[in-house]
């Protein structure tokens, strides 16, 4: 900690009025002559604007600004002025005033600067700090500097997958557009463009300058229709302003639902399961065919969310948007489509765009959308019917396939008849037998899944309906075997053998977890075996050690 301070003093020292100390290692000293107001210094990239007086060590002066009656200008840290100015002014605060004593390697060396200048001169600069505007270094290696004109709108910041429209001139007018839209990632024009865009807000105006790595090197570039040429290894500084950008992103961890927003929607809220919505959509194929519409002629199309009465990509994005919002979506076949069905279609790009919300606790327009109840409208008949439906719509989905979704309608099976204390004892037997039947399945759905601690879970309720269920126990014992708890996995599977000996699943399954703990053996005793093998070769290493060294006797006991 002492060190770096000691480096940040020798950069920045902290003077009062008449002190002098260096900067740096390579001989620039510094001698404050007023103090400025504040605590910021300007930064690399910043136009700063100095008035000064350069004068050699016998007092005789070369050049100064205050002779001309204008302020000098320039950028900090690109090289514009001798090196010794790059580093003392970066030192300065607002309206201070400072003498730099600087060495000829920070000036202008062996060459001379005629006619005041000398080879090899040490020059002092007498320097005020007028003020200066900044500029942040956006890629933090000096390549592209951007200067603010118009601050923007909000705190976001387009992303890669965000589509932007901006507008451009350079100042030779090598280039200039009245609007243009581009994705982020692609960028435009020059690599600059994608750097800079990302840290620009909606509304911004920004000049931009930049070096040629970031636009277009060594080669420059030659006269495209009405833009100019670039020559090779030049600077370009560009005014650009972001009218707007649309947010793009994926919808899915998998990247096959991508969604642009056309138009923002209104508050916060978003939709969850449950929730009735109204929407107008369009449905259209790559090469622009429509192949659905939906809420334009006849009226908004209202659906139920997770209720699988569309496509999972709509189930999944609409989950995503708020009340208003417009957005395209482009899903691929697998959000289209039940599993192996169609699968080779081309994907589907849908103009979707919701009009409103409705919650899901409105029976009203439940009722008249889907014909059902809450579960806490119906009588204890009516919740073992809908119980019963939801586990019949899991079948269907389980065997098409879409095990994600089966698993919800079995849950939500459940949830109709799990807390109800008005059965009679015929509903208390139909709900208990429904109960079983659909965390039985809703336990496949999860070892398909790979959720074996859910599995396992599930499985136990079951066992404290029915302990003596061997769906149930065999289910256990292959989460148990995927968690790598063998031995529950044992006794699981012994406990099922003895109710049902002849079972054949029941001895393979058996067979097959022999065989895993035989294997977890020999790779245990492969890794303490190797454990071993190693803490003997050390203790016989040692043993010969202490074999060539002689004892030493303490003469003194």
């Amino acid at each position: 900690m002492e060190e770096t301070a000691k480096k940040d003093d020798s950069i920045n020292p902290i003077l009062k009025a008449g002190e002098e100390k260096d900067i740096g290692n390579d001989g620039l000293k510094k001698k404050l002559v007023k103090e400025g107001e504040g605590w910021e210094t300007p930064e690399n990239g910043d136009e700063v604007e100095v008035h000064y007086t350069g004068v050699l060590i016998d007092g005789t002066k070369f050049d100064s600004s205050l002779d001309r009656g204008t302020p000098f200008k320039f950028k900090l840290g690109l090289g514009q002025v001798i090196k010794g100015w790059d580093e003392g002014i970066k030192t300065m605060k607002k309206g201070e005033n400072a003498t730099f004593t600087t060495p000829p390697e920070l000036a202008y060396g062996e060459s001379r600067s005629p006619p005041t200048i000398p080879p090899n001169a040490t020059l002092q600069f007498d320097v005020e700090l007028i003020s200066w505007t900044s500029a942040k270094d956006i890629c933090q290696d000096g390549g592209v500097f951007k200067k603010i004109l118009v601050e923007g709108e909000k705190r976001q910041n387009p992303k890669d997958l965000d589509e932007v429209f901006v507008c451009l001139e350079d100042g030779t007018l090598v280039s200039k557009s009245h609007g243009v839209e581009f994705t982020v990632g692609d960028g435009y024009f020059c690599p600059a463009f994608a750097e800079a865009v990302k840290t620009m807000k909606k509304g911004e105006q920004v000049l931009l300058t930049v070096k040629p790595q970031y636009a277009f090197g060594e080669d420059g570039r030659s006269a495209v229709d009405s833009e100019g040429a670039v020559p090779p290894n030049a600077t370009l500084h560009i005014a650009l302003e972001l009218v707007s950008w649309k947010s793009v992103a994926h919808i899915t961890k998998d990247k096959k639902i991508l969604k642009k927003i056309l138009k923002e929607g209104e508050g916060y809220l978003r939709p969850y399961n449950g929730t009735m919505v109204q929407v107008k959509l369009i449905g259209k194929l790559e090469d622009g065919m429509i192949f659905v519409k939906k809420g334009h002629d006849e009226g908004s199309f209202e659906f139920k969310v997770d209720e699988g009465q569309v496509i999972d990509g709509l189930e999944k994005t609409v989950k995503t948007m708020k009340k208003g919002e417009h957005a395209l979506i482009t899903i691929q076949p697998e959000y289209a489509f039940v599993k192996n069905v169609q699968c080779n279609l081309t994907p589907i790009t849908w103009t979707f765009m919701i009009l409103s919300l409705i919650s899901g606790c409105n029976s009203l327009i439940t009722i008249c959308q889907t014909g059902e109840k809450e579960s806490w409208e119906m009588n204890a008949p009516e919740k073992i019917e809908a119980s019963g439906k939801k586990k019949e719509e899991g079948n269907v989905l389980f065997r098409a396939g879409n095990i994600e979704r089966a698993s919800k309608r079995y849950e939500k099976a459940v949830r109709y008849i799990e807390h109800d204390y008005s059965f009679n004892h015929e509903e208390q037997q139909q709900s208990k037998l429904l109960r079983v039947t659909c965390n039985l399945n809703n336990a496949a759905c999860q070892l398909k899944l790979k959720d074996y601690r859910q599995a396992e879970e599930l499985c136990t309720k079951v066992l404290e309906l029915e302990n003596r269920n061997v769906k149930a126990l065999y289910r256990r014992a292959q989460a148990y075997i995927q968690l790598v708890d063998l031995d529950l996995a044992e006794a699981v599977i012994k406990k099922a053998l003895e109710i049902d000996p002849g079972n054949r699943e029941f001895k393979m399954g058996y067979r097959v977890l022999k065989e895993k703990m035989r294997e977890y053996n020999k790779k245990d005793a492969q890794f303490y075996g190797n454990i071993f093998a190693k803490m003997n070769f050390q203790q016989a290493n040692e043993a010969k050690q202490e074999q060539r060294t002689p004892m030493i006797i303490d003469s003194k006991a």
